[in-house]
């Protein structure tokens, strides 16, 4: 099994879908270092205000963010580089080709499915959003070793 001790997630403002999925993956692996960032941050920005009230309604809390810009040196002290859409793949291995090896979609285990940006769109949009990076994180924590238990997380979601 590959270990990554260190995860960065990428999105574009760093204000909405990446601070969720890293205060997921905190949650589900607080022995890691995870952080985030945004290929087009909202530098300083704390998270938005509808992904703050979703994340908060299951338990999680993104207060205390600050929007961060991806920078390439701070990138190559991570093992692995989780992003939201292909283009944002295509972004870094372009800006840092050597980076390509340990950039993947967030949604890989889900059949390299993107995560939409929910940026100024519905509460709807951003619950949506919220499930499938939840859903998204739960397969990276199993795919790292990781047994989830506790809610949404058990055989028994199934009856």
């Amino acid at each position: 099994m590959i270990m990554f001790d260190s995860i960065l997630v990428i999105c574009t403002g760093n204000i909405c879908r990446s601070p969720m999925a890293e205060r997921l993956l905190l949650k589900y692996l607080p022995e890691k270092k995870i952080a985030s960032a945004g290929l087009n941050a909202l530098v300083g920005h704390p998270a938005d205000a509808t992904a703050e009230r979703i994340a908060a309604a299951h338990q999680i809390s993104l207060l205390g963010h600050s929007g961060r810009l991806f920078d390439v040196a701070d990138a190559h002290k991570y093992d692995l580089l989780l992003v939201m859409e292909q283009k944002q793949l295509e972004k870094i291995s372009i800006l840092a080709p050597e980076l390509r090896g340990k950039v993947m979609l967030l949604g890989r285990w889900m059949g390299n499915r993107e995560i939409p940006d929910p940026y100024n769109k519905s509460e709807a949009a951003f619950e949506s959003v919220f499930n499938l990076i939840d859903m998204a994180c739960h397969h990276w924590v199993q795919k790292l070793g990781r047994k989830l238990t506790g809610k949404n997380h058990d055989d028994n979601d199934q009856k």
